[in-house]
């Protein structure tokens, strides 16, 4: 098999990306995290935030999403769209509180003309005069549209294939893989960063994860942007009684990202919550370079801003002043694991 090399690659095959996911794990970081450091700052992590700018009600069946209106036994409350003023308020609190990106997701099968679209163009405009980048997930969109974005300023476009060509009937009806694929052409057509990744723990196999994972290494440019998230499962939906992943299938899969993508993004996303402090590190180790800043990620639970202190506390360098300060003592189960 071939070792990653400098070189950034388009043409990986599945195999070949299989085949390095199921290296023994300290290998397979090892490789992520030299191909990391050839790329990237290995201490820099951005923060990004995210904000459901309209929930709920979508007409999609994307069996993870609670906003899905197929999905009817989800509590979750329809909210049309925000005010533009209201979500400018909130980016500057994320700016504030150290977020560098804010993205904004609507609830949308696709982009529609009208004061909705406008509304979005003027949040859009406004974030990047705060000095942030600025993301916005609205579903399908047309060329005029994606025109539209660019002028204003919108920094990337998310658009996720959420899993392989060959699971994604498993998971989604009501939008085809090439939909998928067109949007993403139409968005890099207008010289928009893509921030396209997927889901992992929905049923999928291991190829799978591979399979995904080689459509977006084969584009060229690869997209910016690399969302790596686990399911989340929600009450109602049909991947409610779905187990949580072991966190170290996320590792892995962060790790093969970062291999076959080596100069992308690639983002710590939804599920980042379930996972304790070492394993968030264990992510950044194996080549993850941004986090979720906040509460929520759209309408599903984040790790919140204080536990995030404590993860930023602990990747910055020592002092002596450290030695009495509470966020640098080491966990509870790293010290029930060393007495045992």
């Amino acid at each position: 098999m071939n070792r990653p090399q400098p070189t950034i690659r388009h043409d990986w095959s599945t195999d070949e990306i299989l085949a390095l996911h199921n290296l023994p794990l300290l290998e397979l970081v090892g490789h992520a995290n030299a191909v990391h450091s050839r790329h990237h700052d290995r201490n820099a992590v951005q923060k990004a935030s995210l904000l459901s700018i309209k929930t709920g009600g979508c007409p999609e069946d994307c069996a993870y999403c609670p906003q899905s209106a197929h999905h009817r036994e989800v509590k979750l409350t329809r909210d049309k769209l925000m005010d533009p003023a209201g979500v400018l308020a909130l980016a500057k609190r994320a700016r504030d509180a150290g977020a560098e990106r804010f993205c904004m997701g609507a609830a949308w099968r696709q982009v529609r003309d009208g004061r909705e679209f406008d509304a979005v163009l003027t949040m859009v405009r406004g974030v990047r005069a705060l000095g942030m980048e600025a993301c916005v997930t609205l579903g399908m969109l047309k060329q005029h549209h994606a025109a539209q974005l660019a002028e204003a300023g919108l920094t990337a476009y998310n658009h996720n294939l959420d899993t392989s060509p060959e699971f994604y009937g498993e998971i989604i009806t009501t939008r085809t893989y090439a939909d998928r694929l067109e949007t993403l052409a139409i968005v890099r057509s207008f010289g928009i960063d893509l921030c396209c990744g997927g889901i992992i723990g929905m049923g999928e196999s291991r190829r799978d994860r591979a399979s995904m994972l080689q459509v977006l290494a084969t584009m060229a440019p690869h997209p910016e942007s690399v969302p790596i998230n686990a399911l989340v499962p929600v009450e109602g939906t049909p991947l409610a009684d779905r187990p949580r992943i072991d966190p170290l299938d996320l590792v892995r899969m962060v790790a093969t990202a970062r291999i076959v993508m080596p100069a992308s993004t690639v983002r710590l996303s939804a599920g980042r919550s379930a996972l304790n402090r070492e394993a968030q590190i264990l992510c950044l180790l194996a080549g993850a370079n941004s986090v979720f800043y906040g509460d929520t990620l759209l309408t599903t639970p984040n790790a919140g801003i204080g536990e995030d202190g404590a993860l930023f506390a602990a990747l910055a360098p020592l002092t002596e002043s450290d030695e009495h300060d509470p966020l640098r003592q080491p966990s509870s189960e790293l010290v029930t694991a060393a007495a045992s």
